[in-house]
């Protein structure tokens, strides 16, 4: 019974499902991402990801078409990778995971802000969303390491390649206007994508956030009313 249950919560609530799976990836990845073995699970755990993002798009206004495009030829690149340990298709890989992030996460946006109701998984799909842009910046960062090697540096190790966990990490310290931190983008392609990310992180939580904070609270309000409406009008019987 209790599997029943959880599979219709999920089928209720597909933006929390993806929300969990991308933050299990980020907590999992820095344990298994330095070995050979972990870079397999890696992209097995990437190719996880896009199936759930696909499921996603599916309640939203985007075209489920346009993100199997994109996901076939990924999840090609990456079991080339995996099988025949073909790095030199990373940055085909990473350009093509960038475009489908940033596709479902523009899906999800025009799903946050289709009507005027704030529903629990509108809430969850904010999370997904944020977590979703930072993915997309990650693989464009990858991207731009594997064509200009060099491009980020850090306080240890500074001349070594970062690793998508330490990219990461920058894209998000980016996209919430946290700061940089210990990893910095020397060159000037890499600075000017930094700032992109940086003005899409504002506009995002000033725009879509706050538009959801809003209605969440008017819905409130509303309900609160009605509430009183009713007392009042008990008392008066």
């Amino acid at each position: 019974m209790r599997p029943l249950l959880l599979f219709a919560h999920t089928r209720r609530h597909p933006s929390a499902i993806l929300f969990l799976v991308q933050l299990v990836g980020m907590l999992a990845y820095p344990f298994i991402e330095g070995t050979p073995a972990g870079q397999v699970g890696f992209n097995v755990f990437g190719i996880v990801v896009l199936a759930f993002t696909i499921r996603m798009v599916r309640r939203t206004p985007g075209e489920v078409g346009v993100s199997l495009a994109l996901a076939v030829p990924i999840i090609g690149l990456l079991l080339a990778q995996i099988l025949f340990g073909m790095r030199e298709l990373l940055a085909w890989s990473s350009g093509l995971e960038a475009l489908f992030y940033f596709y479902a996460a523009g899906s999800l946006i025009a799903y946050m802000m289709d009507d005027e109701l704030a529903t629990t998984d509108e809430l969850f799909a904010a999370g997904a969303t944020f977590t979703l842009i930072a993915w997309g910046f990650t693989h464009l960062y990858v991207l731009l390491q594997e064509v200009h090697p060099g491009t980020f540096a850090a306080a240890i190790n500074a001349a070594a390649p970062r690793t998508w966990t330490e990219l990461n990490y920058l894209s998000f310290a980016l996209l919430s206007s946290t700061g940089i931190g210990d990893v910095i983008p020397l060159t000037v392609h890499a600075r000017a994508l930094a700032s992109v990310e940086m003005l899409i992180g504002l506009m995002y939580l000033a725009v879509v956030v706050a538009r959801l904070i809003a209605f969440t609270t008017r819905n409130r309000i509303a309900v609160g009313r009605a509430r009183k409406r009713r007392m009042e009008d008990w008392e008066r019987d």
